[in-house]
């Protein structure tokens, strides 16, 4: 009999679970945004005109600070940035480390595969940094011929990219974005690809550093924000602020703040 009750007990507490954990399942990740009133955001604060941390101030600027914070405005919900990179970029998302990635996400094919993007909001294309004193390379067309080293960062776009794209330079692939520079700036590299945000970091800064630009188009990427896949309430959502945001203006006068309305996407 008490071996009995007890299974009727855990029985019971079975049927008055089983709801509760069903419902967490189908909770929209925007309707527990609106009931927390926290929204996680994903950035990677090394990310120049983007998502950087000042390493004097610790503040946070460029222009996806700028549109997180809107979009907790929009939310009516607190911004907590969590941050990030792009070689944790798809576990942070999936293993639920923050609700939405804004830091200028390439939308690739690998990641397309993982995650669930909005609608562009930017498009790059890929650069190269070289020193001024490289002779090496002198333009775009010295890049991929034999002797050239050309460096990138691990996780990034433009990792697969050159994989892809060099038929006659070494590919180096770097664990950091600094590591691929110091190999650069060392003379180990002739140059590291990078994306036009990112460029400006090194023109402004960086007195040994050159850009070289490519002649014509060479592989536009457009950038989007990043979601764990389904929830279409959440995506939706995103889809929303994305379009007010081009709409009323608040995307491009961030753009413009930070020098990026050149690559804004329509």
């Amino acid at each position: 009999m008490r071996i009995l009750s007890l299974l009727m007990v855990l029985a019971g507490a079975s049927v008055f679970f089983l709801p509760s954990a069903a419902q967490d399942m189908t909770t929209s990740r925007l309707e527990r945004i609106q009931s927390s009133k926290n929204v996680r955001v994903c950035i990677w604060p090394d990310y120049y005109s983007i998502t950087y941390r000042n390493p004097k101030t610790q503040q946070l600027s460029g222009i996806d600070i700028d549109m997180a914070t809107a979009l907790g405005k929009d939310l009516g919900a607190a911004v907590e940035f969590v941050d990030s990179s792009f070689a944790k970029l798809i576990d942070d998302v999936t293993q639920d480390r923050c609700d939405i990635a804004m830091f200028a996400v390439g939308i690739t094919p690998g990641r397309a595969q993982k995650l669930r993007f909005t609608r562009p909001h930017l498009a790059s294309d890929i650069y190269a940094i070289a020193t001024k004193t490289n002779h090496r390379i002198k333009s775009w067309e010295d890049i991929d011929k034999p002797g050239a080293v050309v460096a990138v960062a691990k996780g990034t776009l433009h990792e697969p990219v050159m994989k892809d794209k060099l038929r006659y330079a070494q590919l180096l692939v770097l664990d950091t974005p600094f590591a691929r520079e110091q190999e650069v700036q060392s003379g180990r590299a002739d140059v590291f690809m990078t994306d036009y945000p990112y460029s400006q970091r090194f023109l402004a800064n960086a007195d040994w550093a050159r850009l070289v630009s490519p002649p014509g188009s060479y592989h536009v990427t457009p950038y989007a924000y990043a979601m764990k896949p389904g929830d279409d309430a959440w995506h939706a959502r995103l889809e929303r602020f994305v379009s007010d945001v081009k709409r009323d203006g608040r995307l491009l006068t961030a753009a413009k703040r930070y020098q990026l309305d050149p690559i804004v996407a329509p």
